[in-house]
């Protein structure tokens, strides 16, 4: 399973996921939350989620050096924070922006999958799904 995007134009920007990530973590506010939304030029122009797209073969794991990112099953990692040195090498090679960091403890936030923000969405954006296997387009 995944977390999905399943629509941003329905996206008003309330940021209940935001804030229902980071209760499901155990902290108040909105500090250490996997999701963001944010703004890609004011109304007009919309808002932005921002969130892991759980890679096939994740950059961030690539670059940790001391193998802190799992492979999660379904795409993505997870993270293993006794592992992690707080290089921020990362959050630098994730390649939609979507590790976040916890200032506090020097270590990234990472979204799990796990789809409680979903629950939470009133609009439908977001979604936990199996993820499906991507048809190449000469096959399509």
């Amino acid at each position: 399973m995944r977390l999905s995007v399943v629509d941003a134009e329905r996206c008003t920007g309330c940021q209940i996921c935001m804030f229902a990530c980071t209760r499901r973590l155990g902290y108040a506010g909105m500090g250490k939350t996997a999701i963001h939304v944010k703004s890609v030029g004011g109304m007009e122009h919309g808002l932005s989620v921002v969130v892991c797209r759980a890679c096939q073969d994740p950059p961030c794991a690539k670059v940790c050096p001391e193998d802190a990112l799992v492979l999660r099953k379904g795409g993505g990692v997870l993270l293993n924070p006794s592992k992690c040195i707080g290089c921020g090498l990362c959050q630098q090679a994730c390649i939609v922006s979507a590790i976040f960091w916890d200032k506090e403890a020097e270590k990234p936030i990472i979204c799990m999958h796990c789809g409680y923000c979903a629950k939470y969405c009133p609009h439908g954006v977001l979604a936990l799904e199996e993820r499906r296997e991507e048809v190449p387009d000469a096959v399509k």
